[in-house]
């Protein structure tokens, strides 16, 4: 019991820390009250944002290969496993930044713009950048929920002309990261609470807001709005979606749908897990 007290603690946390550093893009004629808050990987694009993300920087020797392989096979068997254990949970939150440390916050956004250019906006869902536009029109604002690192979690929204995004907050110092989080992963029960917290500071009514995912993960995120949608779920979210009469979305075809529909990438809703998922993908596609 007194773990779960701290966990649900630990998420309320994390998710209060993320909606404190959500910025919103300002809209016109806007509808004061709905929202519509979006999964990133393999619900708005294919496959890990984190991954592209982490081999942009190593293209440009911020990191070795060997570096990268390392921390992502060291993190996916907690990733996969759902591992709860404390000592886990607290090495996760140590490392998932730890190869952006000592590096300033405005050379990673510029270089997450230059990546997200190179290797994220081909991999975008033309279905899912529907749904959200279609929020817009509406006059509704939409914002991206994510585990990605808040600054590249931006840079998306900003590419895609979303309102702002909800991610996962790194320490900084003078502009500098220190390779530490602030909070938690944002990731699991840390999203509801980062969208809860958000609500309140927007004014939202949640039964009026619509959210969409991939991941059974995105669970407590998905039951705490009034419109869920399922967007190319997992088996575990499709069953529960079919179960509550959810709206189900598969824009995969053939060869995508069963990269996205790997369980390890449908377990890797953390920053760490989008690596290894990425890296367990490519390693299959070589044996077929």
């Amino acid at each position: 019991m007194k773990r779960l007290m701290r966990r649900r603690s630990e998420a309320q946390a994390a998710g209060e820390v993320a909606a404190a550093a959500a910025v919103a893009m300002p809209m016109a004629d806007p509808d004061p009250t709905a929202a519509a808050f979006f999964d990133v990987d393999n619900t708005m694009m294919r496959g890990a944002s984190i991954y592209h993300f982490a081999r942009g920087l190593a293209s440009r020797g911020l990191f070795t290969t060997k570096d990268l392989v390392r921390f992502a096979l060291g993190q996916a068997l907690f990733r996969v496993r759902g591992d709860e254990n404390p000592d886990h949970i607290a090495k996760a939150r140590e490392t998932a930044l730890a190869f952006v440390a000592g590096n300033r916050v405005e050379d990673i956004v510029r270089l997450g713009e230059e990546i997200y250019d190179e290797a994220m906006a081909d991999r975008i869902w033309a279905g899912t950048r529907a749904l959200a536009q279609s929020h817009l029109d509406a006059g509704q604002r939409v914002w991206l929920v994510t585990a990605t690192p808040v600054e590249l979690a931006r840079v998306i929204a900003q590419r895609l002309g979303l309102t702002g995004a909800l991610g996962t907050v790194s320490e900084t110092v003078d502009g500098v990261y220190t390779g530490r989080l602030v909070g938690d992963l944002l990731h699991g029960p840390a999203k509801a609470e980062a969208v809860r917290a958000l609500a309140r500071r927007e004014g939202l009514d949640l039964t009026r807001c619509s959210a969409y995912s991939d991941s059974a993960n995105d669970l407590p995120l998905l039951s705490l709005v009034g419109h869920p949608t399922a967007i190319n779920p997992d088996a575990e979210l499709r069953e529960h979606a079919r179960d509550s009469k959810w709206e189900i979305r598969d824009f995969r075809t053939g060869r995508k749908a069963t990269m996205v529909g790997l369980p390890i990438a449908a377990g890797a809703g953390a920053v760490a897990g989008g690596v290894a998922a990425a890296i367990a993908l490519r390693r299959h596609y070589r044996s077929l």
